[in-house]
């Protein structure tokens, strides 16, 4: 039996599934005796479930894997944004094995582990930036720039066969990797940058609540200069 064999048979799935408890306990584990752990438990489910819908709604889809889909990642960075690094992280390999589940294509264990578990994993990192300036955004990126190396490292280790002429395995996994990826993250940092959006997502940063961080602020009108001189 192959590896795809095993993971497409109910016996793969139900490995799947138990490592995602698993990785869900991890996550109600890792900050266990404070009082906002089932809120967090119960939004970093609400937000791995997002993700895999949202992943599942593809506006374009590659002829060799991979897809634009609608803001598909953005959860799991909400997720960083929201709790950190560790926790994201375990969202994020949660996701990737939903996501193999529901469309698994493995030929390596290491290829397994690369396109799936890590590659979604790796947009935790985007958490790094949670308290800059304009850290959503920032942390977006870095965190679709982590799963790309992954997804590069999986086409030129293991993909090159699928390379056209004038590429080798390198240069084909670099651009075809950066075409999916970069044009989502093109339009989801447009979105992400409209000040509204950006407004919503800090006061939802704040409402998740482990962070203890201060409220939004909001902008105070400014007194009218002409009316205080006549006063």
């Amino acid at each position: 039996m192959t590896l795809q064999d095993f993971f497409s048979s109910t016996a793969g799935q139900i490995c799947s599934i138990a490592a995602i408890v698993v990785l869900f306990g991890l996550i109600l584990w890792s900050g266990r005796g404070r009082q906002l752990e089932p809120k967090v438990m119960a939004i970093s489910a609400l937000l791995v479930a997002l993700s895999v819908i949202l992943n599942q709604i593809s506006i374009f889809k590659m002829p060799q894997g991979g897809a634009i889909t609608f803001f598909g990642m953005v959860p799991i960075v909400l997720c960083a944004y929201f709790y950190g690094v560790r926790r994201a992280l375990m969202a994020g390999m949660c996701v990737g094995l939903v996501y193999l589940v529901f469309n698994p294509y493995v030929i390596h264990p290491v290829q397994l582990l690369l396109d799936y578990p890590l590659a979604f994993g790796a947009l935790a990192f985007g958490g790094f930036f949670a308290n800059r300036k304009h850290g959503l955004v920032i942390g977006y990126v870095f965190g679709v720039f982590c799963r790309y190396i992954c997804n590069f490292l999986s086409g030129a280790i293991f993909f090159g066969a699928y390379a056209p002429e004038g590429f080798n395995a390198v240069t084909w996994s670099l651009w075809y990797n950066a075409t999916y990826l970069g044009v989502e993250m093109i339009i989801t940092v447009i979105l992400l940058s409209l000040p509204p959006v950006r407004n919503l997502f800090e006061h939802l940063k704040y409402l998740a609540g482990e962070r203890h961080i201060a409220p939004p602020r909001t902008e105070e009108p400014q007194p009218d200069e002409s009316q205080s001189a006549a006063d």
